[in-house]
């Protein structure tokens, strides 16, 4: 016969609330309930798991190693049970995001801390998109929730936030040392700092007129390129603040195109079949982004 959950429960509480009579008040049962467990554990295992002196009950050595064991047990099944409830309420075991670069990691590792507090046995996967990756995931269907710039033709999104753009190079780099406002001219007689679209459609984003570039996986290397004097970019403020307040970058003064700006919207893959925990978490991503914008940029 196996010892049950009851059982090894019983042991866990007689170690922790320090005898029996604290156990037995703490899992609500009788005290000879409770000593009649851990006299029925030890004899199916042909163990002893208590010695007593005195009053006192105390661990022997391999009631120490089946203690251990017995609290691992306990909470894998307090898991599996609270898996099922999940699947009986409806709740989908795992939750997939795709997010465009642009959208600030701390704000969504904030929001994916509150998130899994809440819901500790969701599984999360959360991929870094750039330019077309967004919507290659909501095509593919790869990602549950989808960041990005645009929806593709199907598709529906609410808006996030307005992602501020400018265009930025080293103290050292020679368009600063023109003397004047740089022309369209100047711009294409130097390096541009380019960030590599992260999907199959091979897109750019920004000007893209200069006859040198240098692309770069993703926009940290973009900012620690540009930041070393290798090309110019137009990276996006929220990533660069502390570069521009430690004067590592500097906004290039541009006749014209300095700054621009993109929306980032919130979309769903399976608009009419998103599960309660996924339509959940975009809620909670759309709400904490606007609690962001009304608080103003923070640094990434």
């Amino acid at each position: 016969m196996q010892v049950s959950l009851e059982q090894w429960s019983a042991l866990i509480a007689v170690v922790e609330q320090g005898g029996y009579a604290a156990a037995a008040e703490h899992l609500n049962k009788s005290q000879s309930t409770v000593s009649y467990a851990i006299q029925k554990l030890e004899t199916q295992l042909g163990v002893r798991v208590f010695t007593l002196a005195g009053r006192k009950a105390s661990l022997t050595p391999a009631g120490e190693t089946l203690y251990r064991r017995a609290t691992v047990l306990v909470k894998d099944a307090e898991q599996i049970e609270s898996v099922a409830g999940q699947f009986a309420a409806g709740w989908e075991p795992e939750v997939h995001i795709a997010m465009d670069a642009l959208f600030p990691q701390w704000l969504m590792l904030d929001i994916l801390k509150e998130f899994s507090d809440e819901h500790p046995n969701v599984r999360i996967e959360l991929k870094e998109t750039v330019l077309s990756g967004s919507e290659e995931a909501l095509l593919t269907r790869s990602a549950d929730i989808v960041i990005g710039g645009r929806a593709p033709p199907g598709f529906m999104g609410d808006p996030l936030m307005i992602v501020g753009f400018t265009a930025v190079a080293a103290p050292s780099h020679p368009l600063h040392h023109l003397g004047r406002e740089i022309s369209v001219q100047d711009l294409r007689l130097h390096r541009q700092l380019v960030v590599m679209d992260s999907g199959k459609a091979d897109l750019d984003r920004g000007w893209l007129g200069a006859q040198k570039r240098m692309s770069v996986s993703h926009v940290g290397l973009s900012i620690s390129s540009a930041v070393a004097g290798l090309g110019y970019a137009w990276l996006p403020e929220l990533k660069i603040k502390d570069q521009l307040d430690q004067g590592t970058l500097k906004p290039l003064p541009l006749e014209v195109g300095g700054e621009r700006t993109e929306q980032l919207y919130l979309m769903y893959s399976g608009a009419d079949y998103a599960g309660p925990l996924t339509r959940n978490l975009g809620e909670l991503i759309k709400s904490r982004a606007k609690q962001c914008c009304k608080a103003g940029p923070k640094p990434v």
